[in-house]
């Protein structure tokens, strides 16, 4: 197996996976759009790439990037909130088409369990995704244009809400009054297991499918910012009380996932 890989997007999640698998032996090419950030990739060990996504095609040496690796994670999320409007579709789309260009033919496309909406009750891979946000829409599309592709081989990894070093809803939570949906459950995955499920499809092989990947326990939201809340000595998040909607629990009908990988169970201490 050749241990080589391209990381598309070396930010929060991509810098540490980059990493991880620097450690482990492989030769990496890591991507940015910030020219400050080039030589800590450098200093890491990952070949550092100077290079942008845009809806006219990428803007860099895509190409270099994609040369001499057997694999490529993408790692770009849309920019749909605030006043953002782009063409999340059209900006991968061009990195698609950089991809048949090059050798590379596996791909782990990173997307969200907002491709599936507002659905109540449990939620897993063969749920048909109802998105319901712009963002969602876009993500559930771009999915497509990769596992459309019959000469590629392409997993698509839904992770839950992403928390970690430095991220946590709850710092945006704290204080609120008035929140709804007190009951929902919960559906987060911390950083060291998505590091580890994303090794996991590499070095496992594990193409052509689609997995959910949220921490396995569902606390209600109220419960469980509340319990967050306190730990970091912050305001607790007011839930009002007239709550019905039950809200989705996202699940993984693969036995991968459920009985070959043991998630972080740090993260509820």
């Amino acid at each position: 197996m050749s241990k080589s890989i391209a990381i598309m997007g070396c930010g929060w999640l991509g810098l540490p996976l980059a990493k991880s698998f620097v450690d482990e032996g492989y030769s990496v090419h890591g991507s940015t759009t910030s020219e400050e950030k080039l030589p800590v990739l450098e200093k890491e060990g990952i070949q550092p790439f100077l290079i942008s996504l845009s809806e006219e095609g990428p803007k860099g040496p895509v190409l270099h990037f994609l040369k001499d690796v057997d694999s490529i994670i993408i790692n770009v999320p849309p920019k749909l909130r605030g006043g953002n409007r782009e063409n999340y579709i059209e900006k991968i789309r061009g990195l698609y088409n950089a991809v048949k260009a090059s050798s590379v033919q596996k791909i782990i496309f990173i997307s969200s369990t907002s491709v599936y909406g507002d659905i109540d009750g449990e939620v897993t891979e063969d749920t048909l995704p109802k998105p319901h946000t712009e963002s969602g829409r876009q993500l559930l599309t771009t999915e497509d244009i990769f596992r459309n592709d019959n000469q590629l081989h392409t997993t698509v990894v839904r992770f839950g809400g992403l928390i970690g070093p430095k991220r946590h809803p709850v710092t945006m939570l704290s204080g609120r009054t008035g929140l709804a949906n007190g009951a929902a459950p919960i559906n987060l995955i911390h950083l060291d297991d998505c590091i580890a499920i994303l090794k996991k499809i590499v070095v496992q092989g594990w193409w052509n499918e689609v997995f959910n990947a949220v921490y396995p326990d569902h606390p209600p939201k109220a419960e469980y910012y509340s319990m967050e809340a306190r730990k970091r000595g912050i305001p607790v998040p007011d839930y009002s009380e007239d709550s019905v909607q039950k809200g989705k629990k996202v699940m993984s009908s693969s036995l991968i996932l459920v009985k070959k990988y043991r998630f972080n169970t740090s993260i509820y201490n």
